[in-house]
């Protein structure tokens, strides 16, 4: 497979202009997700996902679409449909998406994070890019498909799931445990988060993704004994929890190269000249330096993490707690989980035991196949002289829950993007904004990507 774009055939490559149906009308539809609030806190506190699911639904059976709008719960409303395919004997694929969005401080924005406001080129608004473009991206190219009586290569299942800020829980892994038959017959699958653009030395670069740490939410448990402030007091829940959690929290992970991190590297070093070796961290630094804004991303996934995020304890200035719990936010390498968890619960030491949120699977699928090939071949087509190269996600997606059902996950939300916009900071960050331009150029990849895939 050749990872380097250089056919220039049959495609537009335009910047700018609207040549499609699906590229009129992305902005828009992006524009009216933005502006409905689906903050999920994980607690079943915010708004849920059902008036997102709706005008999902909406969009798709305004073209002729069946759909299936289900819940986990009230209000947590997952959309799905299936499209019939040109060849229908071969596997389906999945391409799916998540309505729910992090919670927004209206005062650290700029803008009101739910107007869906336009300005300079740009879409703002809490989810732009976390991940309503893409959901806009596929819906618009779904319905251009079905109102111009095309057919995909073969079956698609399009989703848009509620819930993934949360894990999941109550949407994909929903779906998978009590909708199976959803995806009867589906091998591969398409979502966040890759197929945008970095510059590197000069060259586009593409990141597809075809890995994601495992995730292991834990909670810190340390028992005391309770008593009065004044007292002497060796047994002291919040001593022995503050101890661990400073333990865990400055631990540095030694740095270990998954193979999908490692091809990643390597073609950042074919690409500027700079050296790669793996048993050099300052080489590697100097190598994630070279992504530009993707480093902080891809930073994270040398090695594992494991970062405190709560900390709960007490209900009284002058009384010492019997009890003291903090949350861990852990990200395992993929083949390398067992021991992450094992050196968290060693830096816990004996007095604090470690028990489990939530937690789910690493992924590492191969950068190869004809899915792979279909998608370096559009993104070859409409950026011709680009280089497309795998990477690992230091987060997680909904391909976690696809994967229980034998179904092969990548990330490919396909953007080109200014090699001056931060696009990284700005995943669940302030003033999410993606660029029209970059959306319009997704509906053009997904579109050939469909037809050949």
């Amino acid at each position: 497979m050749n990872t380097v774009s250089t056919d220039s055939s049959g495609g537009s490559g335009s910047t700018g202009g609207v040549s499609s149906p699906a590229e009129g009308e992305v902005a828009r539809i992006c524009q009216e997700l933005l502006r409905i609030d689906t903050s999920n806190y994980g607690d079943d506190s915010g708004p849920g996902e059902r008036v997102a699911a709706e005008y999902v639904a909406g969009l798709l059976t305004d073209v002729g679409l069946d759909v299936e709008l289900f819940e986990s719960r009230p209000g947590r409303t997952s959309v799905v449909t299936r499209i019939e395919g040109a060849d229908p004997s071969r596997p389906a694929l999945v391409l799916h998406g998540h309505t729910d969005v992090v919670p927004a401080q209206a005062s650290d924005w700029s803008v009101d994070p739910f107007a869906g406001e336009e300005i300079d080129g740009l879409l703002w608004g809490r989810g732009a890019v976390d991940m309503k473009d893409m959901d806009a991206m596929i819906l618009s190219v779904v319905r251009q498909y079905v109102r111009e009586g095309r057919k995909p290569a073969r079956d698609v299942v399009v989703a848009m799931f509620a819930d993934e800020e949360a894990g999941g829980v109550l949407g994909s892994h929903w779906a998978v445990a009590h909708r199976p038959e959803l995806f009867e017959g589906a091998t591969e699958a398409i979502s966040e988060v890759g197929g945008f653009s970095v510059d590197v030395a000069g060259t586009r670069a593409y990141l597809l993704q075809t890995a994601e740490k495992g995730l292991a939410w834990l909670r810190l448990v340390a028992d005391g004994r309770a008593g009065h402030g004044s007292a002497v007091n060796h047994e002291n829940a919040l001593t022995a929890l503050a101890e661990a959690v400073a333990r865990i929290g400055r631990f540095t992970w030694p740095y270990t190269l998954t193979p999908t991190v490692e091809r990643l590297l390597r073609g950042v070093s074919h690409l500027t000249g700079l050296p790669f070796d793996a048993e050099d961290p300052a080489a590697i630094d100097t190598l994630v330096r070279a992504l530009g804004p993707a480093a902080p991303f891809v930073g994270a996934t040398v090695r594992h993490t494991a970062n405190p995020t709560r900390l709960h304890a007490g209900y009284k200035d002058n009384v010492i707690p019997g009890r003291a719990e903090a949350a861990i936010d852990v990200r395992l390498l993929p083949g390398y989980e067992e021991e992450g968890l094992a050196t968290v619960r060693d830096l816990a030491g004996p007095a604090v035991r470690v028990e489990p949120i939530h937690q789910d699977i690493a992924l590492e699928v191969p950068f190869e196949g004809a899915l792979v090939d279909a998608m370096v071949g559009a993104i070859a087509t409409e950026d011709p002289g680009s280089v497309v190269l795998p990477y690992t996600l230091s987060g997680g997606t909904d391909n976690k829950a696809l994967s229980r059902l034998g179904i092969t996950g990548y990330g490919f939300a396909p953007l080109r993007l200014p090699a001056d916009l931060d696009f990284i900071r700005m995943f669940h960050g302030v003033d999410e904004r993606v660029p029209v331009d970059a959306l319009r150029f997704g509906t053009r990849v997904l579109d050939r990507l469909l037809a050949t895939c």
